[in-house]
């Protein structure tokens, strides 16, 4: 099961893109919106097993700073094999990849005793970008081969239901004789910023590429999600990875991108630029060349695999663990964009077996970011700070590897 980080090109895709909202005889104390919010926290633990054809159990808790936790007879086991999670509206959606099908997507709140309770299940399509947008989720389908046309979807997160769609083709938005491939969508101000790779998507090398040194970010005005600009820059690679989201726009509404350099071509990684750090400056359309963070030499030499933002321009960084590779044991480490400092964590387990991604969240009081840690010996959630660096061990979670870490209020 591929939730968390493994360093290495991640091969499933995501089922969700919202058609109707079906009635469910287990729907217990759900909203037609978000669930009851009174200021308290529930956290969601998800963790697998590993048990063929089984997804992730969801357990809650409302404090993973310490105790123990376990999947033997607690939680709620889902159906599947792969799940993705996103939190919109306060609501909590489950994710089932279809295997190139549609597949489920179940859609959870907490009731006003802070029970996670089913609000609704509905079937979606296969798509591969899904990120939350003013009250939306926006998905994309991305094509990596055959026709050329993605497919963006707008749902309406209180509501599950489509209420607009847009297409793009990606060669003509790539313009090189190769194709666009979105690795993900944020939203920077009003409007939809997708950084994307540039792929042969010839059916034989299909994310490889003949262009491994330069960086791309579509811009798309919202809601209509019309093409505006497409930012481009040439000192680093693309921004983020495939199903890694590489773009994160912090307070002040500046917009810092993430780049490994990790680009290939028939399975040789080809990029010769540096992992780094790039920004756009709020109200702007242009990579601020005034501005370049070179990680990769601060680091010794590491690459950039996936990026956590925690608050004020710090973020957590998991590194790949062979100095200039895209594989290895993961690295943790906290860069401040502000400062362009690097620190490695410290305090944290030698050996990791995995840390959880694109599914972390950040302290209530902004300092750190809450992560699971997966090791030979158990597996923990942790507190990473941001200013300090340091490691604290949390709550253990028993029966299961962690998948994903999420919160909702109630």
């Amino acid at each position: 099961m591929k939730k968390s980080t493994t360093l290495a090109l991640l091969s499933a895709v995501l089922a969700f893109t919202a058609f109707s909202c079906s009635s469910d005889s287990d729907k217990s104390g759900g909203e037609t919106g978000g669930g009851t919010d009174t200021g308290k926290t529930k956290y969601i633990i998800t963790a697998t097993t590993g048990a063929a054809g089984i997804a992730d159990y969801l357990l809650t808790a409302d404090d993973v700073s310490t105790g123990v936790i376990t999947t033997t007879g607690n939680g709620l086991e889902q159906d599947g094999t792969y799940r993705y999670y996103i939190t919109a509206q306060n609501n909590f959606f489950s994710l089932l990849y279809g295997q190139g099908n549609p597949g489920a997507v179940t859609t959870y709140n907490l009731n006003a005793e802070g029970k996670l309770v089913k609000k609704s299940d509905f079937q979606a399509e296969t798509v591969h970008v899904f990120a939350a947008i003013n009250k939306d989720i926006l998905t994309v389908k991305v094509p990596r081969s055959g026709a050329s046309i993605a497919s963006m979807y707008k749902i309406d997160a209180e509501k599950s239901l489509i209420t607009g769609e847009a297409q793009q083709d990606t060669k003509k938005l790539a313009g090189n004789g190769e194709r666009a491939f979105y690795t993900w969508a944020t939203q920077v101000g009003d409007k939809v910023y997708m950084p994307y790779m540039s792929i042969k998507g010839d059916g034989v090398d299909n994310f490889g590429t003949a262009n491994p040194d330069s960086t791309w970010v579509a811009v798309y005005n919202y809601p209509e999600l019309k093409l505006e600009k497409v930012i481009k820059d040439n000192r680093t690679s693309y921004l983020g990875a495939y199903f890694t989201n590489g773009l994160f726009q912090d307070e002040n509404g500046d917009a810092y991108g993430f780049s490994g350099a990790i680009a290939t071509s028939n399975a040789v990684m080809t990029s010769t630029k540096p992992s780094a750090i790039v920004k756009i400056k709020k109200g702007t359309t242009e990579f601020d060349k005034s501005y370049f963070f070179n990680v990769q030499e601060k680091s010794g030499g590491y690459k950039i695999s996936s990026t956590t933002y925690i608050s004020k321009g710090k973020f957590l960084l998991l590194m790949y663990g062979n100095a200039g590779k895209n594989n290895g044991a993961v690295k943790m480490a906290i860069a401040d964009v502000y400062n362009q400092t690097f620190t490695w964590v410290t305090n944290a387990p030698e050996t990791l077996t995995s840390v959880t991604s694109r599914y972390n969240i950040t302290s209530e009081d902004g300092s750190s970011a809450i992560v699971g840690i997966n090791t030979p010996d158990g597996n923990w959630i942790y507190s990473i700070n941001g200013t300090t660096a340091v490691a604290t061990k949390g709550m253990k979670v028993e029966g299961g590897q962690i998948t994903a870490i999420q919160k909702l209020k109630y």
